[in-house]
């Protein structure tokens, strides 16, 4: 049996779990955890890097189902708090004692791209999680994304002992320049890779679309849940070995698994319902940015237009500014470029921007809109 189709195409994402105050609800994630394992379902997703998610899927998982009964999957952050090899190495350990699993199933580098794709290169990653896997302490390996299609290009080049990739696809995302998801999807597949999918429901923002989008959703089938038709767009793709939800509560992993317990994928007419809800999403009065970045290359204040763009694009459509403000925190500060409102209104974006968009203007819009601030 081929990896994309050993397991069911629902896997539980563990970055959003529920928390009474500031602690994670293990009760809850148990009672999740119990109902994903009775329908059938076995993929669970965390990594070192989510606050104390290795710990609650221990308690909740690993501490009472047998170990061959579910796959675990965790990530390897090297480009966090790491100065050398040893320090990045010790990240294996601490999951392993964290989740308390013995070994993993899927170990991921995690967050390849850009500027940190050259610490797994430079603290030899690739060759110590080949080296746990000749051990029997990793089964599959492979690697979470957030970059450019040329860039996934020239890892799964460099590295074809990677044995999945791991993608943000959802139906909004599949055609954007910034995030390319249709892009890096065909990339992976031309390398034979299984993709697992993260962000299916782009962070939950799909669960709840702007009204014209949910019209055209709801009007092809009023009985159905909104996050289903973004789940099984995911799912549908071929070669997806599996489609992660980050579930928050009960209600919303009845929901997940109520549809996906008995996958089957979007026919014809139902690809056709995606297909216009994405005309409509795209039809929306956004900045029309397309992240080619010319602007960036010739700002002498080095502030981050496009990322800021993005968060305001995300604002304008879904009204969630908590995810606006995370995004802008993403693409424009991880990144080390400064905020908008740092702009001096010198014009020299606006005149290499291909779109020809009054970027000094809509710089100001942002600041207030994000910040409160002209």
């Amino acid at each position: 049996m081929s990896l994309e189709n050993s397991i069911k195409k629902l896997g539980f994402g563990l970055m959003r779990l529920p928390k009474k105050g500031d602690v994670i609800d293990v009760d809850e994630v148990s009672a999740m955890v119990d109902l994903f394992l009775s329908r059938g379902f076995t993929y669970f997703d965390t990594a070192w890097a989510y606050p104390g998610s290795e710990d609650a899927i221990r308690k909740a998982l690993v501490e009472r189902y047998p170990r061959s009964s579910f796959q675990l999957a965790t990530k390897n952050a090297a480009w966090i708090n790491c100065a050398c090899r040893e320090d990045a190495e010790a990240q294996f350990e601490t999951s392993l004692q964290q989740t308390g699993a013995g070994y993993f199933d899927f170990y991921l580098l995690h967050n390849l791209g850009e500027s940190r794709t050259k610490f797994f290169e430079d603290f030899k990653l690739w060759d110590f999680v080949q080296k746990k896997k000749a051990e029997g302490r990793i089964r599959h390996i492979g690697f979470s994304f957030h970059a450019t299609a040329e860039e996934l290009e020239a890892i799964l080049t460099q590295h074809p002992e990677a044995e999945f990739v791991q993608l943000q696809i959802n139906y909004a995302d599949w055609e954007s320049p910034a995030i390319q998801s249709r892009k890096c999807y065909e990339v992976a597949r031309a390398h034979g890779k299984p993709v697992v999918i993260m962000e299916p429901v782009k962070g939950g923002l799909l669960a709840n679309p702007p009204e014209p989008v949910a019209n055209v959703l709801t009007s092809a089938n009023p009985d159905v849940s909104l996050p289903s038709w973004a789940i099984r767009f995911a799912a549908s793709l071929d070669g997806v070995l599996t489609v992660l939800s980050g579930m928050s509560n009960l209600a919303q992993m009845q929901d997940n698994t109520s549809f996906m317990e008995h996958f089957t994928p979007l026919n014809d007419a139902e690809q056709k319902v995606i297909a216009r809800a994405r005309d409509v999403l795209t039809s929306l009065p956004v900045i029309p940015c397309t992240s080619c970045d010319y602007c960036a290359k010739v700002c002498p204040e080095e502030i981050g237009i496009s990322g800021t763009f993005a968060a305001m694009n995300i604002l304008s459509l879904y009204k969630d500014k908590k995810f606006a403000l995370n995004q802008e925190d993403w693409l424009v500060r991880r990144h080390d470029r400064k905020r908008a409102t740092n702009c001096v209104a010198c014009g020299s974006c606006e005149e290499v921007c291909p779109q020809h968009i009054a970027i000094r203007s809509e710089l100001k819009r942002s600041a207030q809109a994000l910040f409160g601030e002209a």
